[in-house]
Formats: C-alpha cells, sequence, structure tokens
C-alpha cells in the first residue's frame, strides 16, 4: 500500500503538483480513513474486469492530475451495473474529457464500488502561512463551493472540537435527518474528522 512520502515522491517524479485520487486513498487507508476501493483501468477491458471482480454496481471516475472538478468535465459516471455498461462507460468518459480538457494528462478511469446513498460531506485539509494545518468540515457534493457552508479549526484537533464543527453548520438538521431522511452516523463524522486530523499533524 502506497505511503505518503512513496505517493509524493512518484508524484514529484512525473512532474504533478497532487496525488491522484487513487493515491490519496491509498494514503489515507493506511491512516486509518474508511475510503471505498479503487482499481485503476487504463483500458476498457481492464475496467470491466475490476468491476466485475468488486462487484455492481460501480462508479467510474476519471484519473487525470490535471482535473479535480471531475464532474465538471464528464469524468464521473455513477451506478454503473453491468460489465458492458462499463466498458461503454470508460470510452464515453475519455470522449467527454477530450473534449472539454484535450490537453489533460490522463492516466486512465478509477473503477470503484458505489457507495449506499446517503448525505455527502468534506473533511478537508489546507495549510494556513500563519496558523499552519487547518481542518474543514461541511455538506459535501457538487454544490459544497456554492454552498460554503463550512466550519473550521486549526489542528490539532480534539473530539470536542470535531463536535463542534460539525454542529456550527446551517446544514447540521440535515445530518439529524431533516424531513425523513435518514440520520447520518454523528460519531462515525466525529472519528473520521479526528482521524484526518490526527494524519495532518503527523504529516
Amino acid at each position: 500500500m502506497t505511503t505518503l512520502a512513496g505517493a509524493i515522491r512518484r508524484a514529484r517524479k512525473e512532474n504533478r503538483t497532487v496525488l491522484t485520487e487513487i493515491e490519496s486513498k491509498e494514503v489515507l487507508a493506511r491512516a486509518g480513513v474508511p475510503v471505498t476501493q479503487a482499481t485503476l483501468a487504463t483500458s476498457a477491458s481492464e475496467a470491466g474486469k475490476a468491476a466485475k471482480k468488486m462487484g455492481f454496481p460501480v462508479v467510474l471516475k476519471i484519473v487525470s492530475p490535471d482535473i479535480t472538478h471531475k464532474s465538471d468535465v464528464g469524468g464521473v459516471i455513477v451506478g454503473v451495473s453491468s460489465k458492458k455498461d462499463v466498458e461503454a462507460g470508460y470510452a464515453a468518459i475519455l470522449k467527454a474529457v477530450h473534449k472539454k480538457h484535450p490537453k489533460a494528462r490522463i492516466e486512465g478511469i478509477a473503477v470503484q464500488k458505489m457507495a449506499p446513498e446517503g448525505t455527502q460531506v468534506i473533511v478537508g485539509m489546507s495549510k494556513d502561512p500563519q496558523f499552519g494545518p487547518v481542518m474543514m468540515f461541511g455538506l459535501g457534493g457538487v454544490l459544497v463551493e456554492v454552498l460554503k457552508d463550512v466550519s473550521f479549526r486549526i489542528v490539532p484537533l480534539e473530539k470536542r472540537d470535531a463536535k463542534q464543527m460539525i454542529r456550527e453548520i446551517k446544514g447540521y438538521a440535515v445530518l439529524e435527518g431533516a424531513r425523513g431522511r435518514e440520520a447520518s452516523d454523528i460519531e462515525a463524522l466525529e472519528s473520521l474528522i479526528l482521524k484526518v486530523s490526527a494524519f495532518a499533524e503527523a504529516n
């Protein structure tokens, strides 16, 4: 499994400034953060075999160091439920990405087991020039940059910090199960925030 140092060395060697999603997930998994299984496929046939092995439905995502917002360029297909559709989806993503971002370096397509439906959240970390590592939490999904409903804390975090971060956002009622929605596992979110904080502090 990829270490952070190893992933960074490989990125520098390939003149990249970011880790791929697959590298990031491997690094986070080592830190105890639960992630979906992801396999890099470099052909439609490889993608089909990977999907069949992990079980349907799956999600297909473009893997490129030049593309951050994958859905904006047609680089994501969710709920793919057959080997034939995976192979067709592979080709469709490449076609869409080449059209919208013709100069992007493409490493392949990530084939991932589709997670159960739920409320999307974002847990992130940035490095402030004055305060150092800063954690962020909020409602996630494609509208995260539009809603901007997030909270921040300086690393390292304690349990009370994680609790406060979650409850500070305006959308907390959504996590509690507003309007008949299933409530989110708040304790699991607190644990996730603390694990990412510990990872940021250690690295």
